[in-house]
Order: structure tokens, then C-alpha cells, then sequence
């Protein structure tokens, strides 16, 4: 009973970390907890909701403060900037609402916007609208996870321990995969600018 015993006395903490830092899985993993009632869902989605807002708050400053010395010598990213501002010049809205679901460009979007002309209170009101719905669906298709799992399983307490373990265990894969990830990005951001080898993209349009 010891890993239920941390998910009640831990488990919004963990949830906002894990939101933060990863995605999907804590909250899923979160979600099929109230499932079995060692959560509550409304609390589950609105911890979620902050997380995943705090994160891409910072990807969208990272943009805005560093965004351009970072581009000069990294021709990679600039590549994948430029895809997601191709992006937001067609779907400016449709996109800052739904690029949570967009994977592979979930921390290029924000950090494009950064570099962007969009007033902060405007991204900030558009991210929380984004970040809403994000937490509302997978927060309740967790919940709805554990429902199959409740039918399929004859019975479900046995293996709900494992199952939480599971998906955490997988989360926690990822968020260590992304930490290294990030950390490698931070270290970019920090080091000094060298010879500029690309101009960086512009933030009004395409060129």
C-alpha cells in the first residue's frame, strides 16, 4: 500500500512537476488515480492546467529574452522556428490553442512566439485557454482509462498499483530523456553568441 500512501500524500506535487517537465503521462497516470479515488479529478485537472501553463510560460520567455542570440549559430533550430512560424502565420489561434496535441513542436511553438511580435498578456490569455482544454481532455480520457481498465479487469484493485507504477515509471523515462534535453538548451541559451552564421528568423513573417 506504500505507493498509494505517496500518491494521496504526494500526488498534486508530483502531477505539477510531471506536467511541467513531461506531459500526458503524469496526468493520465493522475487521472486514472481519481479514478480509484485516491484523487480528485477537478483537483487533478487544475493542477495540471497550471503546469503545463507554467512551462510553456517559460519556453515563451526563453524566446522572447534569448531567443534570437540562440538562433544565430544553430541553423537546426532555426529550421524547426521556421516551421512552426509557418505554422502560426496560417493558424496563429488554432495553433496556440491546440500545440499541446502537436508533438515534436510542443516546445518550438511557444518559444517561436517568444520570438514573435505577440504582446505577453495576449499569449498568456490565448496559452491558459490552450492549456485549459488540454487539462480537461486528457485529464478526462485518463479518467476514462480507468473506467475500460475497471470492465476489462475482473478485478482492477489487484493490479491498480502496478498499473500507476507503470505509467509513472514511463513518465518518468521521458521527463529524464527531456531533462537532458533541456538541460542541453539551457547551456546553449547561457554560452556567449559566437560568429552569426544565419540571420535569425524575422518575427512579423515569412521570408
Amino acid at each position: 500500500m506504500r505507493h498509494i500512501e505517496l500518491v494521496e500524500s504526494y500526488g498534486y506535487g508530483l502531477l505539477f512537476l510531471g506536467v511541467l517537465l513531461e506531459g500526458e503521462t503524469f496526468l493520465i497516470a493522475a487521472s486514472f488515480a481519481a479514478h480509484r479515488g485516491y484523487l480528485n479529478l477537478g483537483w487533478v485537472i487544475a493542477v495540471a492546467f497550471l503546469g503545463t501553463l507554467a512551462g510553456d510560460q517559460i519556453y515563451f520567455f526563453l524566446g522572447r529574452v534569448k531567443g534570437r542570440s540562440f538562433l544565430r549559430n544553430r541553423p537546426g533550430w532555426q529550421a524547426k522556428v521556421e516551421k512552426a512560424q509557418r505554422m502560426l502565420n496560417r493558424y496563429q489561434w488554432q495553433v496556440i490553442l491546440g500545440f499541446r496535441f502537436l508533438y515534436g513542436l510542443r516546445t518550438i511553438i511557444p518559444f517561436s512566439l517568444g520570438l514573435s511580435e505577440i504582446k505577453v498578456d495576449r499569449f498568456l490569455l490565448s496559452n491558459a485557454a490552450g492549456a485549459l482544454i488540454w487539462s480537461i481532455v486528457v485529464g478526462i480520457l485518463g479518467f476514462l482509462f480507468g473506467q475500460a481498465l475497471e470492465a476489462t479487469l475482473a478485478d482492477i484493485k489487484k493490479h491498480e498499483k502496478w498499473i500507476i507504477v507503470a505509467v509513472l515509471c514511463i513518465g518518468c523515462s521521458v521527463w529524464i530523456l527531456l531533462l537532458f534535453r533541456r538541460r542541453r538548451l539551457l547551456k546553449s541559451l547561457a554560452a556567449p553568441p559566437g560568429e552569426q552564421v544565419q540571420q535569425p528568423l524575422s518575427s512579423s513573417s515569412e521570408e
